[in-house]
């Protein structure tokens, strides 16, 4: 399962033809990814390590339009772990109807100040990967 973020549609999401404008997603699924690392206790853990997760690619795909006062659930979990990087998948549904409005891909890596570079995802990095990925079912 996936973490679920509901955000409805207000007036400033808006585009001259009254949809939501394309930057505004990638707005919605940052709130999304936000809210998946605070509910696993994760925005603490980071910052007592001074780590912070930086977003490497955003491979987004639009589906629909959504308009003024739909409600819009995110659905956030986190597919891949690799060396350097991970992968969260996310989709933009239409919560009345459960149709898809857009879908993304999202390739993150962990820094550290003092370390040049994407850290390795290993040993306490890893599990904490791992239990926002299980708090988020």
């Amino acid at each position: 399962m996936a973490h679920l973020t509901s955000i409805k549609v207000r007036g400033y999401h808006l585009d001259l033809y009254g949809h939501v404008n394309n930057a505004r997603y990638l707005e919605f699924l940052e709130e999304a990814r936000w809210a998946m690392i605070e509910d696993s206790g994760g925005v603490e853990w980071f910052s007592e390590r001074k780590l912070a997760l930086v977003i490497s690619r955003i491979d987004i795909r639009y589906k629909r339009a959504a308009s003024m006062g739909d409600v819009l659930l995110i659905k956030t979990r986190l597919l891949q772990l690799h060396e350097r990087a991970g992968l969260i998948q996310q989709q933009v549904l239409r919560q009345d109807t459960g149709k898809l409005v857009a879908e993304a891909d999202v390739t993150f890596a962990a820094i550290h100040p003092d370390h040049p570079g994407a850290l390795p995802i290993t040993g306490e990095l890893a599990q904490r990967f791992e239990l926002m990925s299980t708090e988020s079912q």
